[in-house]
């Protein structure tokens, strides 16, 4: 037996350094299920599979904001080092495909930006993938509260914040549903804890949920940032070929 990354390493040819990183980025899987940690045992003669990492693609620029088509496994915070002089307006988790919106700093958009949000002024529509069958739309309202220590993770409880989600079934199949998810209240891992109250949890969440489901195995988190509407804009990312299962 040996450490996957030592093993990804020998058969990559790479360091163990940049080995470890794939791994930790959720890049690399064996049998269709995802590493989760780098130093997890494996036979010598494991062969992993290695997606390759995207780069983000720029859906809309102007003097105000900068919308980004960020691909999964590509952390927030890094989109700042890739488009300098930009910040950050929202935030995906690492797996969350699509929409991402950064700002130019303390700009008088950025403010009224800010405001628009706190005003519950911006929709934000995602496709998520769940587990079992969710037959008709239906809107979840339970109060999530966070707990942020080496990582962050929240839970339903009465002394949470407000929070609001709103789903509507699109497609099943084989024991999965399709939803188109909006919300205007953002709390962290709002969709994710949400959807998991209701026993319909986002497939491949290994946080919340399980990463795999029936014969369907997900590399990824398969929820998807599907379109954002503030202070008269609307941005768009298609939904990706993965969500359509049917």
């Amino acid at each position: 037996m040996e450490k996957a990354y030592k093993i990804l390493s020998k058969q990559e040819n790479i360091s163990n350094k940049q080995a470890k990183i794939l791994i930790d980025r959720g890049l690399v899987c064996h049998g269709h299920k995802k590493i989760l940690l780098a130093r997890s045992q494996f036979p010598k003669n494991t062969v992993f599979q290695v997606s390759e990492l995207q780069k983000p693609k720029t859906i809309f620029e102007d003097e105000n904001i900068l919308a980004l088509d960020k691909p999964p496994f590509v952390e927030s915070y890094e989109l700042m080092r890739m488009f300098a002089g930009w910040t950050l307006l929202n935030r995906l988790d690492k797996e969350t495909s699509g929409v991402i919106l950064l700002v130019k700093e303390n700009s008088l958009f950025h403010i009224d930006a800010k405001k628009a949000f706190k005003n519950l002024q911006v929709l934000k529509v995602y496709f998520a993938l769940v587990e079992g069958i969710v037959a008709q739309e239906l809107e979840i309202n339970k109060p999530i509260a966070t707990i942020k220590a080496r990582f962050a993770r929240s839970k339903i409880s009465q002394d949470g914040l407000s929070a609001s989600t709103f789903v509507k079934p699109l497609s099943v199949f084989e024991k999965k549903t399709l939803l188109e998810v909006s919300i205007k209240t953002g709390r962290t891992h709002q969709i994710r804890v949400h959807l998991k109250s209701i026993s319909h949890p986002v497939v491949g969440d290994n946080l919340y949920g399980k990463a795999t489901l029936g014969n369907f195995k997900a590399k990824r988190l398969m929820l998807h940032s599907h379109k954002i509407s503030l202070l008269g804009y609307d941005f768009v990312s298609p939904i990706p070929n993965e969500f359509v299962v049917a």
